[in-house]
């Protein structure tokens, strides 16, 4: 397991360590907290200090060794899984990946009102889909479980004959929903029909189907299902909050980045004087 040890002053004694046996870290700013841990692990893992395979602390012991709360740093390891940093597999930890050619996605300036709503419409599925998620560990059926279980053979089928995967990926979402035994979850869903799933409407993720990213999303699904499958409320929230969350994240870097290009092409545009 990675060390958190640094040679950055602590407080009050530098250099003493808690119960996790990592040296303890100064307390950082309020402002920022999980961007500061972000940077903290992001420049280990491109240093090298944290190799790919490297299985990073757990979240009491970055808690205690950062002194920051469990939403602090479960938000951390969202934004550096969105990056194609790190992996977590529920029950086991997070692992740094090896790194990826290309990065985020880029999305073009073109799409950045759409990508707006594209990120109102993931906010809106991590508060329904999350607890969606609990419930169907709870209250699934075996035929619902099966259902699910067709939807991601279906998905991963797709995604090696370069097929449709939008429609499996939809199913497996909404037979979660439907597994909850409340109607109204599956109505929401329902209504909003496959829209809800990002590359339908950006054509930046439509273009990244067959590669990487596609294969993550089914490996985000499958720790869904099994937690869903072992009748585990937490592990299947906890699962379905990071998949939404990784999207949700790598729609808002790109986002960003095309609002800087935006911006630049803008300013560069315009005549001097």
């Amino acid at each position: 397991m990675a060390s958190l040890s640094t040679a950055e002053p602590s407080t009050p004694d530098a250099g003493a360590t808690g119960p996790t046996g990592y040296a303890a870290r100064p307390r950082l700013r309020a402002r920022g907290l999980a961007h500061s841990l972000v940077d903290d692990f992001g420049a280990r893992i491109r240093d090298g200090a944290l190799r790919p395979g490297d299985k990073l602390p757990t979240e009491s012991e970055i808690m205690q060794a950062f002194g920051v709360s469990r939403t602090v740093v479960r938000e951390a390891l969202s934004k550096l899984q969105a990056s194609g940093l790190v992996e977590t597999h529920h029950g086991v930890g997070t692992f740094v990946l090896q790194p990826r050619a290309g990065g985020v996605f880029r999305l073009d300036p073109g799409e950045i009102a759409t990508s707006v709503d594209v990120l109102a419409v993931l906010e809106l599925r991590i508060s329904l889909e999350t607890e969606s998620a609990g419930l169907a560990a709870s209250r699934h059926t075996e035929e619902q479980l099966l259902a699910m279980r067709q939807a991601l053979d279906d998905f991963e089928r797709n995604v090696e004959a370069a097929g449709d995967t939008v429609a499996p990926d939809f199913r497996f979402h909404l037979q979660i929903a439907q597994a909850t035994g409340n109607p109204y979850f599956a109505d929401i869903m329902s209504h909003l029909g496959t829209t809800i799933i990002p590359r339908t409407r950006i054509s930046a993720i439509r273009n990244l189907e067959g590669g990487a990213y596609l294969s993550r999303v089914n490996r985000e699904h499958e720790e869904i299902y099994a937690a869903i499958a072992r009748r585990d409320p937490e592990s299947a929230r906890a699962a379905m909050r990071i998949h939404l969350t990784n999207s949700r994240e790598r729609l808002r870097v790109a986002q960003e980045a095309a609002q800087r290009a935006d911006a630049a092409a803008s300013s560069a545009a315009r005549p001097a004087g």
